[in-house]
């Protein structure tokens, strides 16, 4: 089997080159091969590669900076995604594409459901769920994956923000009225290769069903709850390095940004554990092992 992955370089994407490797070939093209910004440009990529399954990792997240890039925010993540999905569907490949907590506006105190009502509250959840709904107008075989607060050990995220300033300053101040579940690229590579293998399963067989799925880490915390586990952690491992004692919580107001973000990023996991029947580790041991993985690099 064939697989192709976009985005190699990039948090998901280059775990999933481990992750992938024991079901097959593994093709991975990083921003350079495989240009998201350049969506004409993506059919003969793909049809050079013949994948019978495409994972597709490449996006624009840059969350604040879409603000003023929604057009090639949307380029990226709506527009290239609507051309992979039919590149795919011709090369009667299964698509996997992973999508975000942020197509929903945070107003629930309940987790969200699949089928909840959708109602992006900045740029990039916007050009997100074009995304989901370019892949299902287009058909074919595809699976879109609904992720929340991913860090890992590459790249932009939270986990290696936290873990640079901790060694720089005393205190830090981290928003605590905003509820999620930090998810590691890690798990969310491991569940997708399970998920492929499932699902090329059901395709063998004539079962297989197209959808959204919710796939997050258990658990619950706060950006602040995040943070302070963080550093604690990093303290256990690295000791003297770490400046930080204090991890003080604020509220979303006194830390504005240009993107509004959802107030609570919780998803439920029911429909994705019933058909792929994983189990999903909770948030503090998906941090653990990320950290485990920086100590030993």
């Amino acid at each position: 089997m064939r697989i192709m992955v976009t985005g190699r370089n990039g948090q998901v994407g280059w775990e999933l080159r481990r992750a992938l490797a024991p079901l097959g070939e593994v093709v991975a093209f990083d921003r350079h091969e495989a240009d998201l910004s350049k969506p004409e440009t993506l059919a003969s990529v793909i049809a050079s590669v013949q994948p019978q399954v495409i994972v597709n990792a490449a996006a624009y997240t840059a969350v604040d900076k879409a603000e003023e890039e929604e057009g090639l925010a949307h380029r990226i993540n709506a527009d290239a995604v609507g051309v992979i999905a039919e590149a795919a569907r011709k090369q009667h490949a299964l698509l996997v594409h992973y999508s975000t907590d942020y197509v929903f506006d945070g107003a629930s105190k309940n987790p969200y459901r699949e089928d909840d009502p959708i109602a992006p509250l900045n740029a990039y959840g916007r050009t997100k769920l074009a995304g989901e709904r370019a892949i299902e107008a287009t058909g074919g075989d595809w699976l879109t994956l609904r992720t929340t607060w991913v860090f890992g050990l590459r790249g932009r995220n939270f986990l290696r923000t936290i873990m640079r300033i901790a060694r720089e300053r005393d205190t830090l101040r981290v928003v605590a009225d905003q509820i999620g579940a930090p998810t590691s690229a890690r798990m969310i590579s491991d569940l997708t290769a399970h998920v492929v293998a499932h699902a090329q399963r059901e395709r063998r067989e004539g079962k297989f069903e197209p959808g959204v799925f919710n796939m997050t880490a258990a658990g619950e915390t706060s950006w602040h709850g995040f943070a302070d586990a963080i550093v604690a952690t990093a303290r256990e491992l690295q000791g003297d390095v770490i400046k930080a004692a204090v991890v003080e919580p604020i509220t979303s107001d006194a830390y504005p940004t240009p993107a509004r973000r959802p107030q609570y990023s919780i998803l439920d996991n029911e429909k994705f554990d019933r058909r792929f029947g994983l189990a999903r580790m909770d948030w503090r041991q998906g941090l653990a092992l990320t950290i485990d993985d920086l100590a030993a690099q």
